[in-house]
């Protein structure tokens, strides 16, 4: 999600100018990784500064045990748990100019837990010594584009002096905070009044707080089908999943199974649109995220479903 102006002759990535990267995970340092090469071989580059509230880079793969809020009252970025495997091929993470083979000089399985996938990016941002460029524990507060002058002002707040500082100007500004932060959280009839824990997949962090319990997972994605999983395996007595379309027709192992949407819940009971019900102890909702930049104003947002190819993703 990048907003900017000028040519690539006036502000490209060999030119001169000011660039403001919010987030410092695996997109925006990406682009510090490049910003850092190319000043390496002599490019003419802009100055970069990356503000990331968090107190250590990686975005979601740093993996925290907050959920809500964290210790400066600021909404809990990650939505990594203790025991997450990737779920899709690490040759699908892969830098080409960067292979998993290079950093640890032997083969992997194509699915490995978050600490290896961790230990790869940080290898890559290490190499490139990107670090100088994050301000960290610093949180964006305001963008706003200057008409007059053509570039944008950002406003950030240092969290651990609880200060505001002064807003800085930039030619561009990169928006890397990803989309996996603010959950989508439906209503359903009668949750108000049950008598269970609900929690959004955002708040799950390990798995074996769900032993003996029966979960109902709301979700047919591959947050669904990996906390249905997880719980079964560490322990969880059984496990619905839910789902609004299409079942994900998974041959389950035993204590699994899937249902039509939930509609309605009676203290402990939960009825489904089959008019089957089962009593649940914990439902998870894996019901996806949404976009929210609350620190842009209005004129830049953008506004999309969660989709592969957003529209109005440059400004």
């Amino acid at each position: 999600h990048k907003m900017g102006h000028g040519t690539e002759a006036d502000h490209g990535a060999n030119g001169a100018g000011r660039v403001c990267i919010i987030g410092a995970g695996p997109s925006g340092l990406s682009m510090l990784c490049w910003v850092s090469k190319l000043g390496r071989e002599g490019r003419r580059v802009p100055e970069v500064i990356c503000y990331e509230k968090q107190s250590n880079w990686g975005g979601h793969w740093n993996n925290s045990w907050r959920t809500g809020l964290d210790q400066f009252g600021e909404p809990v970025h990650g939505s990594m748990y203790r025991k997450l495997w990737a779920n899709a091929p690490k040759e699908c993470y892969e830098y080409p100019h960067f292979t998993f083979l290079d950093h640890f000089k032997k083969s992997l399985p194509s699915f490995p837990p978050r600490e290896v996938m961790l230990d790869y990016h940080e290898a890559r941002w290490n190499k490139e010594e990107v670090k100088k460029f994050v301000k960290f524990n610093t949180a964006v507060r305001d963008v706003v584009y200057n008409k007059s002058t053509n570039n944008f002002t950002v406003v950030v707040k240092d969290l651990v002096k609880d200060e505001v500082m002064q807003g800085e100007e930039f030619d561009y500004v990169v928006i890397a905070t990803g989309h996996y932060s603010t959950p989508n959280v439906p209503e359903f009839d009668g949750l108000t009044n049950f008598h269970g824990r609900v929690i959004h997949s955002h708040d799950y962090r390990n798995p074996e707080e769900f032993a003996g319990q029966r979960l109902l997972v709301i979700g047919s994605s591959y947050s669904a089908e990996d906390i249905a999983l997880q719980s079964i395996k560490y322990g969880a007595e059984s496990v619905i999943c839910s789902y609004r379309t299409n079942p994900m027709g998974l041959v389950w192992p035993k204590g699994i199974e899937e249902r039509p949407l939930v509609c309605n819940f009676d203290g402990k009971m939960a009825t489904f649109k089959d008019g089957t019900s089962a009593e649940i102890d914990v439902v998870i909702m894996c019901t996806g995220y949404l976009h929210n930049y609350p620190f842009l104003r209005e004129d830049l947002r953008l506004k999309s479903p969660n989709s592969f190819y957003p529209p109005n993703l440059y400004k």
